[in-house]
């Protein structure tokens, strides 16, 4: 962490925290956004997600977009209002609201474009850190993805160990890592014909998961 991130998040800890009631105004719930103050938001339970999703959309400003996400993220409740408006910004090219929404739509919504389309920034998106950190979602932040639903995504997963990209290889596969412990002895930067060996053992182990379900 550098000097300058750990003294901003140390003034933010000893600033005044708003204090306010179960209906908070926009401009209390703007406060303690800006001042990251999820405890305090996450006290007035989901009945507080329409202002936040109307804070996010009518606000012009990509760096409190981004907080909003940020604090979505960090609440973790599934809210369709918080996708739809999420998911406008998700091919932004604003990199700090791109990686917050990436990050965020996975703990806001198991819907399967959410997915699909976190896949489609790891795979194809011409910016590698967006595909890097679409693959950080995918791996670590769908957390309300049915056992069925995470078939689907091992599945698209798996089928990404053939592209042409080594980076989308290698992320796809720290990816499926992350999810199951495992590797199978995939190399991204070997040869097609090894790469194309271990993938076999990804697919038969896929299918015998599926069997298990």
């Amino acid at each position: 962490m550098s000097r300058l991130r750990a003294t901003w998040l140390f003034l933010v800890a000893i600033a005044p925290q708003p204090v306010f009631g179960q209906d908070p105004s926009l401009a209390q719930l703007q406060q303690a956004v800006a001042g990251h103050n999820v405890t305090a938001i996450r006290v007035l339970g989901r009945p507080v997600l329409p202002k936040l999703v109307q804070l996010y959309e009518t606000s012009r400003d990509d760096g409190f977009k981004a907080r909003i996400a940020q604090t979505l993220y960090d609440l973790g409740w599934e809210s369709q209002e918080a996708k739809r408006a999420l998911m406008k910004d998700v091919l932004t090219l604003n990199q700090d609201l791109r990686l917050q929404v990436q990050w965020a739509l996975g703990r806001v919504s198991s819907d399967q474009d959410v997915v699909d389309t976190l896949l489609a920034n790891m795979r194809t998106d011409p910016n590698p850190l967006f595909r890097d950190k679409a693959a950080c979602a995918l791996a670590n932040d769908q957390i309300h993805l049915s056992e069925r639903q995470k078939v689907r995504l091992f599945g698209a997963l798996i089928e990404a160990l053939h592209d042409d990209k080594y980076d989308v290889r290698h992320i796809a596969l720290s990816a499926l890592q992350i999810h199951t412990g495992q590797t199978k002895g995939f190399d991204p930067g070997a040869s097609w014909a090894d790469r194309e060996q271990k993938i076999k053992l990804w697919q038969n182990w896929l299918a015998q998961y599926k069997a298990g379900l």
